[in-house]
């Protein structure tokens, strides 16, 4: 009988990650396999959902909605801050991700999506966010 990947097995995966234009944002090819434990939260949700059930070599493509993805864009997520407020000196460019610290001292990444000469648009949402994902999924084991 053949093992089938299910909650609290440890598996690696071979995957190419795309969206609906077809531009692959992510993949292992070249790469060793990715390794998770089904049910930790090491993935996202409807990636480690797409494994449950799969046997060793099987091979799949999977669409993952947002909600079981990054999650749907926010737009309470994206502010403005005055570049006085930021470190003297930095050189900013539309496109680059910053470290922000927070007011409870933890800190998390942005993107900068516009720029003026006083002030910084910053968008916290994750660049997939509000997106879906196709993945072509390859388990190569179950441990």
């Amino acid at each position: 009988m053949t093992q089938k990947a299910k909650n609290g097995d440890t598996v690696s995966v071979h995957y190419k990650g795309s969206l609906g234009d077809g531009s692959v944002f992510d993949s292992s090819e070249g790469q060793d396999p990715i390794e998770f434990t089904i049910g930790e939260n090491q993935v996202i949700e409807g990636f480690e959902n797409a494994i449950i059930g799969m046997a060793p070599g099987d091979k799949k493509r999977e669409s993952i909605a947002p909600g079981e993805g990054y999650g749907e864009r926010e737009d309470d997520m994206v502010f403005r801050v005055p570049k006085a407020s930021l470190q003297q000196g930095a050189e900013f460019t539309v496109g680059d991700m910053v470290r922000v610290t927070l007011p409870d001292g933890q800190t998390a990444p942005m993107q900068i999506v516009s720029t003026d000469d006083s002030s910084l648009t910053l968008d916290a949402n994750h660049p997939l966010a509000g997106k879906t994902l196709t993945f072509e999924l390859e388990l190569v084991s179950i441990k």
